[in-house]
């Protein structure tokens, strides 16, 4: 008699569900979490400070050094939780648009394609206006979107995982040779963005802050109108049509919100890698798959990694510090190896 072996597959993130209950909890977790680091975040660096100095830079006081630095940390903090929230939440929409459990801003080539916009305006167009920078970065991550999902379309099969990464992959890293063959014969512009370059939140201000702000919350909301219509296609294209989604539409508007949120993020802090891959995956695990609850989980929990890589590097590495794009990296490498090992670089 021969004996059939029968394995029960593995649940993974697209067959988990939970309750609202434990949604909220994860949620009030996560924001709990976030305070603590941001608090964390303003005491700690080069020098640390005390809990009354912290709460005497918060009131104006900025007549000590102590005082001083808390009131130049707490701008670096917030931005990077506006960046975290940002790559994460991109991250999160490009997975449902591509149904790509590999999409990222970064392996896509998405922020190569921004940053290479920004570097050839200054370097070729002498842009100095904060919105041109923004609008140069969105203008190239959507080019980088749309000329990576068209080489991975090619062929048999259409814009499969696989394809997607691997012109991703390819295109990132033309992109950022390019960025540095417009560097390098240019002294003075490689000193100025060779941090930017590798991704970082340092020489945050108020004023950079208050210029992305508006551009982020517009992505945001893009973004978080279409959670329903990215439920729908997580089903599949044919049966996302059956139940009346414009798939087409849904995707068009849900890219724009991931290209204007991954844009701006590049633009103001450099092309920081695999939060998006990273995170999306991690809130799936928490509170399933439904969009309504993963995109504002994901952007509270991209947040938090942020925060949490700035704080690692400014510590670690004393008196200097390793910016947040190469802490990220590497997180994110040995990450993205097991998600490839594990999905099999199946659709999501």
């Amino acid at each position: 008699m021969t004996v059939t072996e029968t394995r029960t597959p593995l649940p993974d993130a697209a067959t988990l569900r939970r309750p609202a209950a434990m949604r909220l909890m994860w949620l009030a977790v996560s924001f709990a979490v976030l305070a603590t680091l941001s608090v964390a975040s303003v005491a700690f660096g080069v020098r640390d400070v005390a809990l009354n100095d912290i709460l005497a830079g918060l009131g104006g006081d900025t007549g000590g050094v102590a005082q001083a630095a808390v009131v130049a940390r707490v701008p670096r903090t917030v931005l990077a939780i506006l960046v975290g929230a940002a790559l994460a939440m991109s991250g999160a929409a490009m997975q449902a648009v591509t149904r790509n459990p590999l999409a990222d801003p970064g392996i896509l080539g998405i922020s190569g394609g921004a940053a290479l916009a920004v570097v050839v305006g200054i370097a070729f167009f002498g842009m100095s206006d904060p919105y041109a920078f923004i609008a140069a970065s969105i203008v190239g991550a959507g080019g980088a979107a749309v000329f990576v999902y068209t080489v991975g379309s090619l062929g048999r099969g259409g814009a499969t995982p696989l394809k997607l990464a691997l012109a991703g992959a390819a295109t990132s890293a033309a992109f950022m040779s390019l960025v540095s063959a417009v560097l390098l014969p240019r002294v003075d512009l490689l000193e100025t963005f060779r941090f930017w370059q590798i991704g970082g939140v340092g020489g945050a201000t108020w004023d950079r802050i208050a210029t992305i702000l508006p551009i982020l919350t517009a992505g945001a909301v893009i973004t978080l109108v279409c959670a329903r219509g990215m439920n729908s296609l997580a089903l599949g294209d044919d049966v996302a049509t059956g139940l009346g989604e414009h798939v087409l539409r849904t995707r068009l508007i849900a890219s724009a919100g991931a290209v204007i949120l991954c844009g701006a993020a590049t633009a103001i802090a450099g092309p920081i890698a695999f939060v998006g891959l990273i995170i999306p995956h991690l809130c799936r695990l928490l509170v399933g798959t439904d969009h309504r609850w993963l995109l504002p989980f994901s952007a509270v929990a991209g947040a938090v990694l942020l925060v949490a890589a700035d704080i690692v590097g400014r510590v670690i590495a004393r008196p200097d510090e390793i910016e947040v794009g190469i802490l990220t990296a590497l997180i994110g490498a040995p990450f993205f190896i097991w998600i490839v090992r594990r999905q099999k670089v199946r659709e999501l």
